[in-house]
This record gives structure tokens, C-alpha cells and sequence, in this order.
């Protein structure tokens, strides 16, 4: 895949990932979740190596501090995400304030890494990006399905947990 179109899909991506996250989606056990991330890291794995020939230690470092800023913006973003029972039992999960927070900053690092990483002339493709993200999106998910199988309706349906939804609105777990 060429560097424009990489760069339309990470977009692309961004894009329709900061909308979703800004609406609220109902949880389920399906698998679909899975597909997105799995995609890109099938893409990225199948584009030019993420590890620059002529710098190749420093190449790995970067590689390593970029994925561990993707597994922290995951993990941050849905711990920050609110979830709740509405009254037919079923789960939701929209992003928070601090859920755009926890993208803005993710981003903010990717950028400085990646600008420091140009500054020691070390090439880092689209690849690095879209496995970032794939690292980002699964990890998200993940954790935001761990969250939700300790919840169960006030009622007392669910499976594990506690999380009254009634007197207090949209309750945050």
C-alpha cells in the first residue's frame, strides 16, 4: 500500500473511531469489535519494515516507546470511558472528556516521538503508525470488555459486579 493511501486509512480511521467514541454504542459479545484492529495489523505487518536497516537499535527503542504509548492510550481510553446499564439490561459505553484527553495526549506523544525519531534520521513509515493504532484499538477493546463483565444491572442480572444505573442516571463504573 503506498504512503498516501496508508495515510488516507489512519485518517479514515481516526476519524471514524473519535466519532464513535463521542456517541453512545451499546456493548455486546460480538466479535466485530476485533476486526478493525486485526486489519490494520495485518496491513502494517504486510507494509516495508518498521525497523530502519540503518539505524537499527534506536529504530527498535522507538518502535518499542511508540507501541507502549498505544498499550497506555488504550488502556487509559477505556478506563476513562463511561459505562452503564439502561433499563432493558443492556450495556453501554461512550467516551468521556477525559477519554479526548487521554487521545489528545496519546497523540501529542506519537508526534514527539515520531519528531524526535526525524531528528536522529531515523525513517519511520506508516506501518509504525498503523500498528500503533491496531495496538491501541485492541487493547481499548479489550479492557473496555474486561470493565464490562464486572457490571451487572441493579436488578441483579448480570454477571459479576455491581452498578445500579436507577436514581443516579448513567452511572459511572
Amino acid at each position: 500500500m503506498s504512503g498516501f493511501v496508508s495515510i488516507l486509512v489512519i485518517v479514515a480511521v481516526v476519524a471514524v473511531v473519535l466519532v464513535r467514541q463521542c456517541t453512545a454504542r451499546r456493548i455486546s459479545d460480538d466479535r466485530r469489535r476485533w476486526v478493525l484492529p486485526g486489519v490494520l495489523l495485518v496491513v502494517s505487518l504486510r507494509g516495508p519494515g518498521p525497523v530502519d536497516p540503518h539505524h537499527g537499535m534506536l529504530s527498535v527503542l522507538f518502535l518499542g516507546a511508540e507501541l507502549a504509548v498505544g498499550l497506555v492510550t488504550g488502556a487509559a481510553w477505556a478506563w476513562t470511558s463511561r459505562l452503564w446499564h439502561e433499563a432493558d439490561g443492556s450495556l453501554w459505553s461512550r467516551g468521556t472528556r477525559a477519554s479526548l484527553f487521554v487521545w489528545t495526549g496519546g497523540l501529542a506523544l506519537r508526534a514527539s516521538l515520531y519528531g524526535a525519531a526525524a531528528a536522529l534520521g531515523i525513517h519511520q513509515g506508516t506501518t509504525v503508525l498503523m500498528a500503533t493504532l491496531a495496538v491501541t484499538l485492541a487493547v481499548h477493546s479489550g479492557v473496555l470488555m474486561w470493565r464490562a463483565g464486572q457490571l451487572r444491572p441493579a436488578y441483579g442480572g448480570g454477571p459479576t459486579g455491581a452498578l445500579s444505573s436507577q436514581g443516579a442516571g448513567k452511572g459511572r463504573a
